[in-house]
């Protein structure tokens, strides 16, 4: 008799969602706030990152997806370095995904090192990451981002000097420019800036994204853009991947 299906390994390309707090009324405001950059990711995957977050007690998974549900925001798992964690998911009939305790905070302790926060006004109706909400110089990354982990570099440029992994993901509000291999995801223009750019060294996507209108990458890319120098940028709200030619 044939067989009805066939079970192989494979990977969905999801965006990661992690969260700084578990104050509902915080994250609906981010929400609100950044609601006009979720056009072009209405009913894509995301994952919920709560590596930040101490006790699953503290969280109501029901009212956040209700939350995430009205922006057309898909939440199919959550991911935690600490295995307690299936249970609340399992409730929920989402996936989890267990995270390397030593890559856990990794997109946290990385920026935090690299710069001082600075108070938040009190006056303004504003959250405030722990990376500061002002503009900030060029975050450079000089090691590999490795599978599952994130880097995020908020209101600057991001140079990310080794290999970007596959299942990595990087973020930047400005321009982002990889010079080992992007093999993993690369998202410029997370604040909505639409001249921001990718500039890659050695093309090799999963995904890119520039001001939220993305592309994903499940075939070989072209020739004259696999394995080469190439740059994405928006042309007329297109997404454009082009061929950096040395002259």
């Amino acid at each position: 008799m044939k067989a009805a299906f066939n079970v192989k390994s494979a990977r969905l390309d999801t965006l990661s969602v992690q969260l700084l707090t578990d104050d509902l009324t915080l994250i609906n405001y981010e929400l609100k706030q950044r609601a006009d950059r979720f056009g072009n990711l209405r009913n894509m995957p995301f994952t919920l990152d709560l590596q930040n977050l101490t006790s699953p007690a503290k969280i109501d998974l029901g009212k956040l997806f209700v939350l995430f549900a009205q922006y057309h925001l898909r939440v199919i798992a959550i991911r935690h370095y600490d295995a307690s964690w299936a249970c609340l998911a399992k409730q929920h009939n989402i996936a989890f995904s267990i995270l390397p305790e030593e890559q856990a905070n990794s997109r946290v302790k990385a920026v935090a090192e690299a710069f001082s926060p600075q108070t938040a006004d009190a006056n303004k109706e504003k959250f405030i990451s722990s990376v500061s909400a002002n503009a900030l110089p060029t975050l450079v990354i000089d090691r590999t981002i490795r599978t599952g982990q994130q880097v995020y570099a908020e209101k600057s440029d991001l140079i990310v000097l080794g290999l970007v992994s596959e299942g990595a993901e990087i973020i930047a509000d400005g321009n982002i420019h990889i010079y080992g291999p992007l093999r993993g995801r690369a998202l410029a223009g997370a604040d909505g800036n639409k001249d921001t750019r990718i500039f890659a060294q050695c093309m090799q996507a999963e995904l890119v994204s520039v001001a939220g209108i993305y592309r994903i990458f499940d075939q070989q890319l072209p020739a004259h853009l696999d394995r080469r120098p190439a740059q994405i940028f928006l042309q007329n709200d297109r997404l454009v991947l082009s061929a950096i030619q040395a002259h």
